[in-house]
């Protein structure tokens, strides 16, 4: 079973690298516009719907990424000094009751949103260029489709740590600097005096 929870936790990671590179991608147009606007005088028509484009499909796109490697931002205050099988017990809850029906919602309405955009060829109106953003929109449904697989992983993980007492392994990428001190500040609390 582990296996197959860190293969789903290496599919969301690698959809969620593979779009941090719109950072790279907006960075450029955006400076591209900087200097043909107030160098050259001649702004684009362009990069601004290329820029919220690429910031949305990061934003959407690093949802099931964020899951994987426990980046959610999560008011953990008390959560924390929970027991190992109380967190998994709050996580099972909260994802049956709140994370499931959401995704469920993305994914039809998601969809349905996309579809349309689709048949009509959608162009953006925010600015003369009228570049096409349907393909974009079809990344909503597409997202939200990987949030309800690593969900599918995580409800995996609440179950086994409520049978075995302890979380099983995900896939490690980035360690958040403030969950680090406090493992730390909790592992010196345990210690023997």
């Amino acid at each position: 079973m582990q296996d197959k929870l860190l293969l789903i936790d290496r599919i969301s990671t690698f959809a969620g690298k593979t779009f941090a590179w719109s950072v790279v991608i907006m960075t450029i147009a955006i400076c591209y516009e900087v200097f043909m606007r107030y160098v050259l005088r001649a702004p684009t028509t362009w990069a601004y719907d290329a820029g919220y484009m690429l910031y949305g499909a990061l934003f959407v796109m690093a949802g099931a990424y964020a899951l994987a490697t426990g980046a959610h931002v999560r008011g953990d205050v008390l959560y924390r000094l929970f027991p190992t099988r109380w967190q998994a017990g709050v996580d099972l809850v909260l994802y049956i009751l709140f994370f499931f029906p959401g995704v469920i919602a993305l994914i039809y309405s998601g969809w349905i949103f996309a579809e349309r955009s689709w048949a009509i060829r959608e162009v953006s109106s925010a600015s003369p260029a009228g570049l096409p953003i349907y393909h974009f929109k079809a990344l909503i449904p597409l997202a939200a489709c990987f949030l309800l697989l690593q969900g599918i992983a995580e409800v995996i993980r609440c179950i086994l740590c409520l049978k075995n007492g302890y979380w099983p392994s995900r896939v490690q990428d980035v360690k958040d600097i403030d969950a680090a001190s406090a493992q730390d500040y909790i592992d010196l609390e345990d210690q023997p005096r």
